[in-house]
């Protein structure tokens, strides 16, 4: 039998845990619904804290348990449903931020953590399973990425983080947005997030008011695209919108927007973030065969 000291599964294992007790002076308990409480992410020092949006059944009456074990109110400080994250404030300067670590990869070792009560966080080992780029999830946000794992998300984990081996937070964690399975937002897509809520209290969003769908473009028109064989062909446009007050038109064909490619929906989603409101968009058209340029106001949908 190999000796403790040299066992690499030994080694493994107390990595592992040192990586739990890390991370865990950064979780903390919520306690925001009627059921089993669930898990919150010491973000800043000065009293923030990050959870999933889904487990604030209720804006009055919020506590947080601290990881030392006192319990303090909270407020809400900013939501957002579409990415399944909240931002609450607590008076409390004595939280121990979690450390954010680099973006982890397909084989990585990962802890999802969760703290949905006293005591000791509690953690579910696994392996990075996939990793992808934007999404728009069910609850109609947009998201700047994902991770998969096959951690198991145990009652009360959501709004705790995946970590990787050394402790570091490598996204937060949500029961909702995986529809049957957990997911994980990538915690620099969570940083954007988080820093918009803390801002604005809100996820800003852009809107242009049109209805678009992919199109083939005839073999005719694609060397007026520059090459592109695919954009987006409005099918509508809402009385009164940005894309109106611009003077876009049915039947126009989008080919970029700004510096992305109108080739997919995706794409249109992807040019509308929060920093696109209020800015103007140069959008690049074919109309009636032939390309013109249409800049567009951003405005910001309710």
């Amino acid at each position: 039998m190999a000796d403790a000291n040299t066992n690499p599964l030994t080694a493994l294992s107390d990595a592992l845990a040192d990586a739990v007790e890390v991370a865990g002076r950064s979780i903390v308990t919520v306690a925001a619904r009627r059921r089993l409480p669930a898990t919150g992410i010491a973000w800043e020092a000065a009293g923030v804290v990050v959870t999933a949006d889904h487990v604030l059944e209720r804006e009055d009456d919020i506590t947080v348990v601290l990881p030392g074990g006192g319990e303090v109110k909270a407020t809400i400080a900013g939501r957002d449903p579409g990415s399944d994250l909240a931002v609450l404030r607590i008076a409390d300067t004595t939280l121990v931020p979690i450390e954010r670590g680099p973006a982890v990869r397909p084989g990585h070792l990962v802890l999802a953590l969760g703290r949905a009560g006293e005591g000791l966080p509690m953690a579910s080992f696994g392996v990075v399973s996939a990793v992808g780029g934007q999404w728009r999830t069910f609850t109609g946000g947009t998201v700047a990425g994902f991770v998969r794992s096959d951690t198991t998300f145990y009652p009360g984990f959501s709004g705790g983080p995946l970590v990787d081996a050394q402790g570091r937070a490598a996204g937060i964690n949500s029961s909702r947005l995986g529809r049957g399975g957990g997911l994980t937002i990538p915690i620099a897509a969570a940083e954007t997030i988080v820093e918009s809520l803390l801002r604005h209290g809100r996820l800003k969003r852009g809107y242009l008011g049109i209805g678009s769908q992919p199109t083939a473009l005839p073999a005719t028109l694609v060397a007026k695209a520059n090459g592109q064989e695919t954009g987006l062909l409005v099918v509508g446009v809402e009385p009164g919108s940005p894309a109106d007050a611009a003077g876009l038109l049915v039947g126009d064909i989008l080919l970029r927007l700004g510096d992305i490619s109108a080739t997919a929906t995706e794409m249109l989603q992807a040019a509308l973030g929060p920093e696109s409101v209020g800015q103007p968009l140069a959008i690049a058209v074919l109309r009636g065969g032939e390309p013109t340029i249409v800049t567009v106001t951003v405005g910001e949908r309710e």
